[in-house]
């Protein structure tokens, strides 16, 4: 199979979908990989280092995917490269489709096989192409959360820890998943007063136990998160149904609840996030404020911090890039659960429930 690996397009992205091992492995096992020139460069990888490994650099992202019959990507086309997919090609990256109509639906006009890392599911039903960046977005929103609470960022000027004689500030965090267990440990390591609200009580119970005592849980219901907003200077929306889109857990109305120059940051931008102000903000224009509270949403977080991240990412996707390769998406579906559940859209058909249902597509679904 000849396998590409495009540089990414998507703005302040640094990673890239593929290491030179990676590249190594593919080769070693038969397979032909075509790298972008300089795809790897933002994250630490070289050129030198992906030929070595026996890849051939491409000039162009067109000619990548144009010779590809599968492409590895890290974020989902966009701009050019909705136009670059071709009929009966496997494209390998996060799509998050049930908050993007636009790519549905050029994903299926194109007819190619999107196989969606947020998607896939082991045996265990967790989602180990997820779990990755989760790790980096979830720690991440503390730190940035942290620095927007400073006055020159547009927040309340508070330090999450506080210092002796002034007290710590408090951070809310809505979900007890991989992203708010990492944030909740960030927050909690710095000194902050930390609620963890969810409404999977065993999962409250574990989380009661393992985390420090500057950490709390609380059920998560309508009641408990107007109370708990009062309180917060830092939100960190950290809400994830599987391919579907983030249910609405803040209205606008409820931001009036909240003190000035407070900070949500919404991990869940990607799926449409967990607040109705939520839009979609870049790392080189991160926030914005409604109604004075200050709201970051960077669609592609763990971007800015590409060497940690793409290593991370690619340790996990590897397993499975390998086996795409060596398979195909028709025999690994067939025969693997995880591809099943991965597979979201093929031959102009949708084959995930959640997203027809998300676009009102379900007449679209085989």
């Amino acid at each position: 199979m000849i396998i590409g690996v495009p540089k990414e397009t998507k703005s302040d992205e640094y990673r890239v979908s593929m290491l030179p091992v990676g590249v190594e492995l593919l080769v070693r096992d038969g397979h032909q990989v075509l790298v972008e020139k300089n795809a790897g460069t933002s994250s630490g990888f070289e050129d030198a280092q992906y030929q070595a490994a026996g890849a051939e650099l491409v000039d162009e992202a067109a000619d990548v995917w144009a010779r590809s019959e599968m492409i590895v990507k890290v974020k989902e086309p966009i701009g050019d490269e909705l136009t670059m997919m071709t009929r009966g090609q496997t494209v390998f990256t996060y799509f998050h489709f049930a908050a993007d109509r636009e790519l549905t639906e050029a994903c299926l006009s194109a007819g190619v096989a999107a196989v969606a890392y947020e998607t896939l599911t082991d045996k265990h039903g967790r989602l180990p192409l997820l779990t990755p960046m989760s790790e980096v977005a979830g720690r991440m929103s503390v730190q940035e959360g942290a620095k927007y609470l400073e006055k020159p960022m547009e927040g309340r000027g508070i330090l999450l820890g506080g210092v002796p004689g002034v007290e710590p500030g408090n951070v809310l965090v809505l979900g007890g998943g991989v992203v708010g267990t990492q944030a909740a440990k960030l927050a909690a390591g710095l000194g902050a007063h930390v609620t963890i609200v969810d409404v999977n009580l065993d999962r409250l119970r574990y989380l009661d136990d393992v985390m420090p005592a500057n950490v709390f849980t609380e059920y998560s219901d309508p009641h408990a998160i107007r109370e708990q907003l009062v309180l917060a200077d830092l939100v960190i929306g950290a809400v994830l149904i599987p391919g579907a889109r983030a249910p609405r857990l803040i209205t606008r109305e409820m931001l009036k609840l909240m003190k000035p120059g407070a900070v949500i940051v919404d991990v869940g931008v990607d799926q449409g996030g967990c607040v109705e102000t939520t839009k979609p903000t870049t790392h080189r224009d991160p926030i914005y404020i409604v109604d004075g509270i200050v709201h970051y949403c960077v669609a592609n977080m763990p971007g800015a911090v590409g060497r940690t991240s793409t290593q991370a990412l690619c340790h996990a996707t590897q397993p499975y890039t390998l086996r795409l390769a060596k398979h195909g998406i028709d025999k690994l579906v067939a025969e693997d659960n995880a591809f099943a559940t991965a597979l979201n859209c093929k031959d102009g058909k949708l084959t995930n429930q959640a997203v027809a249902e998300a676009h009102d597509m379900v007449e679209m679904l085989v």
